[in-house]
Protein backbone atom coordinates (compact mmCIF):
# COMPACT_ATOMS: atom_id res chain seq x y z
CA UNK A 1 0.00 0.00 0.00
CA UNK A 2 1.21 3.33 -1.29
CA UNK A 3 1.93 6.11 2.04
CA UNK A 4 0.49 9.46 1.20
CA UNK A 5 2.45 12.10 1.85
CA UNK A 6 1.99 15.68 1.97
CA UNK A 7 2.65 17.37 -1.54
CA UNK A 8 3.25 21.22 -0.07
CA UNK A 9 4.48 22.65 2.62
CA UNK A 10 2.37 25.45 4.66
CA UNK A 11 3.86 29.28 4.53
CA UNK A 12 5.46 30.58 7.75
CA UNK A 13 3.26 33.42 7.65
CA UNK A 14 -0.62 32.67 5.91
CA UNK A 15 -2.05 35.60 7.62
CA UNK A 16 -0.12 38.44 6.27
CA UNK A 17 -2.37 40.27 4.01
CA UNK A 18 0.39 41.02 1.40
CA UNK A 19 0.77 37.00 0.83
CA UNK A 20 -3.36 36.92 0.65
CA UNK A 21 -3.45 39.54 -1.60
CA UNK A 22 -1.05 38.07 -4.18
CA UNK A 23 -2.64 34.73 -3.57
CA UNK A 24 -6.30 36.02 -3.99
CA UNK A 25 -5.14 37.51 -7.40
CA UNK A 26 -3.19 34.53 -8.69
CA UNK A 27 -6.30 32.49 -7.94
CA UNK A 28 -8.53 35.00 -10.05
CA UNK A 29 -6.23 35.03 -12.66
CA UNK A 30 -5.70 31.51 -13.35
CA UNK A 31 -8.91 29.88 -12.21
CA UNK A 32 -7.78 28.12 -9.18
CA UNK A 33 -9.75 26.36 -6.24
CA UNK A 34 -7.81 26.22 -3.55
CA UNK A 35 -4.93 27.78 -1.91
CA UNK A 36 -3.34 24.02 -1.82
CA UNK A 37 -3.01 24.03 -5.71
CA UNK A 38 -0.91 26.98 -5.18
CA UNK A 39 1.13 25.91 -2.30
CA UNK A 40 1.72 22.68 -4.72
CA UNK A 41 2.80 24.63 -7.43
CA UNK A 42 5.27 26.65 -5.17
CA UNK A 43 6.61 23.20 -4.19
CA UNK A 44 7.35 22.31 -7.53
CA UNK A 45 8.97 25.15 -8.04
CA UNK A 46 11.13 25.07 -4.95
CA UNK A 47 12.46 21.79 -6.20
CA UNK A 48 13.53 22.59 -9.18
CA UNK A 49 15.43 25.91 -7.80
CA UNK A 50 16.78 23.71 -4.84
CA UNK A 51 18.30 21.39 -7.56
CA UNK A 52 19.80 24.20 -9.75
CA UNK A 53 21.46 25.59 -6.59
CA UNK A 54 23.22 22.38 -5.67
CA UNK A 55 24.35 21.77 -9.10
CA UNK A 56 25.92 25.40 -9.57
CA UNK A 57 27.97 23.99 -6.40
CA UNK A 58 28.32 20.51 -7.40
CA UNK A 59 29.26 21.60 -11.25
CA UNK A 60 27.90 17.86 -11.98
CA UNK A 61 27.68 18.07 -15.86
CA UNK A 62 25.30 14.63 -15.91
CA UNK A 63 22.33 15.59 -13.56
CA UNK A 64 22.79 19.35 -15.00
CA UNK A 65 21.49 18.23 -18.37
CA UNK A 66 19.08 15.85 -16.73
CA UNK A 67 17.83 18.93 -15.40
CA UNK A 68 17.53 21.62 -17.90
CA UNK A 69 16.04 18.95 -20.60
CA UNK A 70 13.40 17.75 -17.83
CA UNK A 71 12.89 21.39 -17.61
CA UNK A 72 12.85 22.26 -21.66
CA UNK A 73 10.67 18.92 -22.22
CA UNK A 74 7.98 20.83 -19.65
CA UNK A 75 8.30 23.79 -21.55
CA UNK A 76 9.43 25.88 -18.71
CA UNK A 77 12.50 27.00 -20.13
CA UNK A 78 14.61 27.20 -23.96
CA UNK A 79 16.74 25.10 -25.49
CA UNK A 80 19.51 27.31 -24.49
CA UNK A 81 19.01 28.33 -21.10
CA UNK A 82 21.21 27.54 -18.20
CA UNK A 83 21.04 27.13 -14.35
CA UNK A 84 20.76 30.66 -13.78
CA UNK A 85 17.64 31.08 -15.80
CA UNK A 86 16.04 27.97 -13.60
CA UNK A 87 16.64 30.36 -10.79
CA UNK A 88 14.77 33.15 -12.65
CA UNK A 89 11.47 31.00 -12.67
CA UNK A 90 8.43 32.09 -10.67
CA UNK A 91 5.04 30.51 -9.99
CA UNK A 92 3.64 31.72 -12.87
CA UNK A 93 5.69 29.76 -15.27
CA UNK A 94 4.78 26.91 -13.49
CA UNK A 95 0.82 28.18 -13.44
CA UNK A 96 0.62 28.61 -17.17
CA UNK A 97 2.11 24.61 -18.10
CA UNK A 98 -1.06 23.34 -16.01
CA UNK A 99 -3.31 21.61 -18.61
CA UNK A 100 -6.14 23.97 -17.16
CA UNK A 101 -4.67 27.40 -18.25
CA UNK A 102 -3.34 25.79 -21.44
CA UNK A 103 -7.07 24.74 -22.55
CA UNK A 104 -8.10 28.15 -21.44
CA UNK A 105 -5.05 30.43 -23.28
CA UNK A 106 -5.93 27.87 -26.71
CA UNK A 107 -9.45 29.04 -26.93
CA UNK A 108 -11.16 25.59 -26.17
CA UNK A 109 -12.91 27.62 -22.98
CA UNK A 110 -13.76 31.06 -22.35
CA UNK A 111 -12.88 31.04 -18.81
CA UNK A 112 -10.37 29.30 -16.93
CA UNK A 113 -13.28 28.36 -14.30
CA UNK A 114 -14.94 26.77 -17.94
CA UNK A 115 -11.41 25.13 -18.92
CA UNK A 116 -11.72 23.27 -15.35
CA UNK A 117 -15.16 21.98 -15.92
CA UNK A 118 -14.39 20.74 -19.25
CA UNK A 119 -11.24 18.84 -18.01
CA UNK A 120 -13.08 17.41 -15.04
CA UNK A 121 -16.01 16.26 -16.96
CA UNK A 122 -13.63 14.38 -19.45
CA UNK A 123 -14.07 16.43 -22.39
CA UNK A 124 -10.86 17.35 -22.74
CA UNK A 125 -7.86 14.86 -24.56
CA UNK A 126 -4.10 14.83 -24.37
CA UNK A 127 -3.09 13.52 -27.37
CA UNK A 128 -5.94 11.22 -27.69
CA UNK A 129 -6.06 10.54 -24.11
CA UNK A 130 -8.35 11.80 -21.06
CA UNK A 131 -6.74 14.02 -18.78
CA UNK A 132 -9.26 14.59 -15.57
CA UNK A 133 -6.71 16.56 -13.84
CA UNK A 134 -6.80 20.23 -14.09
CA UNK A 135 -3.05 20.70 -12.28
CA UNK A 136 -1.46 18.08 -14.89
CA UNK A 137 1.49 19.92 -16.08
CA UNK A 138 1.57 19.68 -20.28
CA UNK A 139 4.75 18.62 -21.75
CA UNK A 140 5.57 21.34 -24.51
CA UNK A 141 5.62 18.00 -26.94
CA UNK A 142 2.15 17.40 -25.86
CA UNK A 143 0.33 20.89 -26.20
CA UNK A 144 -0.53 20.23 -29.99
CA UNK A 145 -2.21 17.71 -29.26
CA UNK A 146 -4.85 19.28 -26.85
CA UNK A 147 -8.60 19.25 -27.82
CA UNK A 148 -11.75 19.23 -26.97
CA UNK A 149 -13.33 15.28 -26.96
CA UNK A 150 -16.94 14.97 -29.38
CA UNK A 151 -19.42 13.64 -26.56
CA UNK A 152 -22.19 11.49 -28.27
CA UNK A 153 -25.78 11.91 -27.30
CA UNK A 154 -25.73 7.87 -26.46
CA UNK A 155 -23.51 8.56 -23.53
CA UNK A 156 -25.94 11.25 -22.53
CA UNK A 157 -23.65 14.01 -23.15
CA UNK A 158 -25.71 17.24 -25.30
Amino acid sequence: MRKIRKKFKNPRMSWDSDNISERKGIMRNYGLRRRREILIAQEILRNFRRRARDLIAEKDEVKTKALLDKLVKLGLLGKDKGLDDVLALTISNILDRRLQTVVWKKGLAATPKQARQFITHCHVTVSGKVVRSPAYIVPAQEEPGIALQQVSAEKGGG
